[in-house]
């Protein structure tokens, strides 16, 4: 008789599953805005996320075992932690057009973790302890607060160069970067949001706003998202969630390498590449804080921010030998 499937191997296929349709489905919408997309996905990401979460829980439940202390656990809180973030932020500044993105970001990180399945094998004894409940969950949901900043980053950087590619072009429409108009943007980033406010705030990218009444399907895509101004924002307001997240993640990282192994800091090439990440993200948010370092430079520190954080993540852990490389 054949074996029935673990349950938390089969609510991680309906997590994966329901990423994956999710994420393509506001991809469909990012590009043409058809609402019922938006209703279908919504509901998947939801649910993909609770199902990951129970997916932790009846792990746990199963083995007894933290499921966190291999990369098979770590990736499985990174996505749903990055799902869970964008819902809220989402929700609360209508951000769907961009969920296909981070959703599917989310998705790929997890299959991969499923690759990293290697059944339930007990910690080694440095892992045993109280502190990896704590340390564990904060500094990978650090990690997912920053991969929803590196794609609104990202989504700056498109928007921001393709506004200067329309600024150079020999038929540029010429307009000034300081064009007031009523309602581009609000707390609520949507279009039927905006419209119907009656804030006024400065719109950044004309020419992109004017190629897309010329017909440029580009610029039209574009135009829909918020503004540089709001998209700025939007990341210093993540990156304000990750940063603190990850200070915490540090600190009781340092205890647990004192209860472990004697001493506070070692140097080891995970605490050194972690410092590194944390001093990049202080150095966004202070830089944030400076009027002129606001917008694409500040914008450029978070996404390279993203990219040590990757490093940290899984260059340390699977190709450099240390203490931490225990593929977590």
């Amino acid at each position: 008789m054949q074996a029935r499937m673990p349950l938390d191997e089969v609510l991680m296929i309906v997590a994966l599953g329901a990423y994956v349709v999710s994420a393509l489905a506001l991809l469909v919408y990012f590009f043409s805005r058809e609402e019922w997309l938006k209703h279908l996905a919504i509901p998947l990401a939801i649910a993909g996320c609770l199902a990951q979460i129970a997916q932790l829980t009846a792990r746990f439940e199963i083995t007894h075992i933290w499921p966190l202390l291999n990369l098979y656990g770590s990736l499985s809180l990174f996505a749903a932690v990055s799902v869970a973030i964008f819902i809220v932020f989402a929700f609360r500044y209508n951000l769907w057009f961009a969920g296909g993105f981070v959703i599917g970001l989310a998705a790929l990180f997890l299959a991969y973790g499923v690759t990293w399945n290697e059944g339930t094998m007990p910690a080694v004894p440095s892992l045993q302890s109280y502190w990896a409940k704590i340390h564990v969950p904060l500094v990978v949901s650090s990690y997912a607060a920053f991969m929803v900043a590196f794609v609104m980053s990202a989504m700056y950087l498109v928007k921001y160069y393709f506004e200067r590619a329309l600024a150079n072009a020999p038929n540029a429409p010429g307009m000034s970067l300081a064009v007031d108009v009523p309602g581009a943007g609000t707390t609520d980033f949507s279009m039927a949001s905006a419209a119907s406010s009656r804030v006024t705030v400065r719109m950044d990218t004309p020419n992109i706003a004017a190629a897309a009444a010329n017909g440029n399907a580009v610029a039209q895509w574009l135009n829909t998202m918020p503004s540089l101004a709001q998209l700025d924002i939007l990341v210093y307001r993540v990156v304000a969630v990750g940063l603190p997240l990850l200070t915490l993640g540090v600190i009781t990282g340092a205890m647990w390498a004192h209860e472990s192994w004697g001493a506070y800091w070692q140097w080891d090439p995970k605490e050194t590449a972690a410092l590194f990440s944390w001093i990049v993200y202080a150095i966004y948010m202070h830089l944030h804080t400076r009027r002129e370092w606001r917008g694409v430079r500040s914008v450029w520190v978070s996404a390279i921010g993203f990219l040590t954080i990757m490093f940290c993540y899984f260059g340390v852990n699977l190709w450099i030998s240390g203490l931490h490389s225990y593929k977590v």
